[in-house]
């Protein structure tokens, strides 16, 4: 197997927490989100001064994804987008379904600059969505914002959480997403941090008759394209399935390797499931974070990584969820316990 790219010197895509505030209470929320901001968080000359830093990774230029909590909660939001647009950088914005959310918000996001949302479906029908955001009303209010986001030509990405409680809805919210018009379907896989602790995971004999069911549903011609988030061994199975990795599922990217995240806090980590802080962003360089500390350097090593991660010979185009493995062992090395593959011999049948 040909080895995964490493992205040792810039990230595709860092996610920055901009804010933990949020009207939501969602089930699963990895930032814990309350309904005030917190006063740690960057201010608006700190925000301004990070987004000329992570310029400086140079081209290609990282992807910028402002995200919470609820990034429109931010009052400088908009002033940032500008920033982040001067200094050379795509944008795209993770809001929440509230009543923030308007159609004219959203054609002002167009206008500035953004080139994507992203929208959460966790259920194909209000009583579950609501069920596990937390909100009545939140259902309709995605809709209605997927809506505005087509009619202002604004590309929408539609998140799922996948997990025990979401499993057998997953088929008939792929076909209401691909009914909004969604740009592409990304499925998050449990990984349990937050709140998400009070949720189940699937097992991974499920994930893997899932990840087979994606497979074919990628293969579709048009949208919505398929990814998954904290199951890189989608790539796998794609792989196994058709002979290549499609340069849409994100190949080699993971925790730590094309990836960096900021919390609202200005504190860096590997990802925003995988929360080991490898310093401040208000105390040193972003950039200088990203490629020299020692954690994000051990995790774009898949040499590096135990168990059945570390044997496999998809390590380099997967190398397994880092987050998982470290919400499971402790360790970010460990192997990924949602995957039912054995090295050289295939999947578990149960």
């Amino acid at each position: 197997m040909t080895p995964g790219p490493i992205f040792a010197a810039a990230p595709r895509r860092i996610y920055w927490e901009v804010t933990r505030a949020c009207d939501l209470a969602c089930r699963h929320c990895r930032a814990e989100a309350a309904p005030t901001p917190d006063p740690d968080e960057l201010g608006p000359a700190e925000g301004r001064r990070l987004v000329r830093r992570l310029a400086a990774f140079g081209h290609p230029t990282p992807h910028l994804i402002l995200t919470g909590g609820d990034p429109l909660k931010r009052p400088d939001l908009f002033g940032l987008i500008a920033a982040a647009r001067d200094a050379g950088l795509g944008v795209s914005v993770a809001p929440s379904a509230t009543p923030r959310l308007t159609a004219a918000v959203i054609t002002q996001l167009r206008e500035a600059g953004v080139e994507a949302i992203s929208l959460s479906l966790d259920g194909a029908d209000p009583a579950r969505h609501d069920a596990l955001r937390g909100v009545r009303g939140c259902f309709d209010r995605t809709l209605q914002a997927a809506r505005a986001a087509r009619a202002a030509g604004l590309p929408f990405q539609i998140n799922s959480l996948v997990s025990r409680q979401t499993l057998d809805d997953l088929p008939a919210v792929y076909e209401l997403a691909r009914r909004c018009g969604a740009a592409r379907w990304s499925l998050f896989f449990l990984v349990a941090v937050g709140r998400g602790t009070v949720l189940d995971p699937i097992s991974p004999v499920e994930c893997e008759q899932l990840l087979v069911t994606l497979a074919g549903l990628a293969a579709r011609p048009g949208p919505p394209v398929v990814t998954t988030t904290e199951a890189p061994h989608f790539r796998r199975v794609v792989f196994q399935r058709g002979g290549g990795v499609p340069r849409a599922h994100g190949l080699g990217i993971r925790d730590g390797n094309g990836v960096m995240f900021i919390t609202h806090a200005g504190e860096v980590y590997p990802s925003g499931f995988l929360a080991m802080s490898v310093g401040s962003v208000r105390e040193a360089d972003p950039v200088a974070l990203y490629r020299e500390a020692p954690l994000f350097q051990t995790l774009r090593r898949p040499d590096l990584f135990r168990g059945r991660c570390g044997r496999c010979e998809f390590r380099g185009v997967c190398g397994g969820s880092r987050a998982r493995a470290f919400a499971a062992t402790g360790s970010p090395l460990a192997e990924d316990p949602l995957c039912a593959y054995e090295p050289g011999r295939g999947a578990r049948a149960s």
